[in-house]
């Protein structure tokens, strides 16, 4: 019961969070609307409530919307599941198919994770010290090339999984056009092999968003070494953020 009861309030703060903002959903509405046109599909990897779900719905979008946790994967239903345009995946992402374990932050659930270095990284990590993953589940693995076989080639891919997107990048043959994957900065090294198997895909042209700013910090998009740079540059204290990618 005590489980449950923190795991609604999880839900709740996130809620809360990632759809209270008004000023937030137009930033990211600004944002997006650089590379997500009506009519283009979108992928939603590590999808969470769903606020950019509802972005890419306003932008005119289709999504495919992949989440593992079970308690989230309801809430996507809750909101989404009558929208035609949504479709809604019950799994992780990663390097191949099959079955993984995925660590639940029952209070903080944005920071759940199939990543076992995720969670030693935060544990060693200045503001990540209340942070607890007290529940162990298995869940389906699909693959971004797998998913691109079942609902077709996306125009824009969105990566956040809390330190296992260069897993998913490992599962991705086909490039869309654009791509974006979140980094932070307690598993820099992460965010270096994304950016490694992005140039390996093709990818050109990189910027950089940090936080939830959805304000992009290069006016002219850099290359592959400019962005590894910067990244590298990048104090402790800026945290996290998200690295995009284009083909040109």
């Amino acid at each position: 019961m005590l489980d449950a009861l923190r795991s609604i309030g999880g839900v709740l703060r996130s809620l809360r969070i990632y759809y209270g903002d008004a000023e937030r959903s137009r930033a990211m509405r600004r944002l997006y609307g650089a590379f997500v046109r009506p009519g283009d599909l979108v992928f939603d990897i590590g999808a969470h409530v769903g606020d950019r779900v509802r972005t890419f719905r306003r932008l005119g979008a289709k999504v495919v919307a992949v989440e593992p946790q079970p308690s989230l994967a309801k809430v996507l239903r809750l909101i989404y599941g009558r929208d035609p345009l949504v479709k809604i995946e019950a799994a992780a992402v990663g390097r191949q198919t099959g079955t993984t374990d995925l660590s639940i932050n029952v209070q903080n659930p944005t920071v759940s994770t199939a990543s076992d270095d995720f969670i030693a990284a935060a544990g060693n990590a200045a503001g990540w010290e209340d942070q607890r993953w007290m529940k162990r589940i298995p869940v389906p693995v699909t693959t971004l090339d797998a998913l691109i076989a079942e609902h077709g080639m996306p125009s824009f891919i969105k990566i956040d999984v809390e330190g296992f997107e260069a897993e998913a990048l490992a599962g991705l043959i086909r490039a869309p056009a654009t791509l974006s994957f979140e980094f932070t900065l307690i598993q820099r090294e992460v965010a270096r092999t994304c950016i490694a198997r992005c140039a390996e895909l093709g990818y050109k042209r990189f910027n950089a968003a940090l936080g939830e700013s959805q304000h992009f910090e290069h006016p002219d998009w850099i290359d592959a070494d400019e962005m590894r740079r910067w990244l590298d540059a990048l104090p402790m204290q800026a945290n996290s953020g998200d690295i995009y990618a284009r083909l040109v």
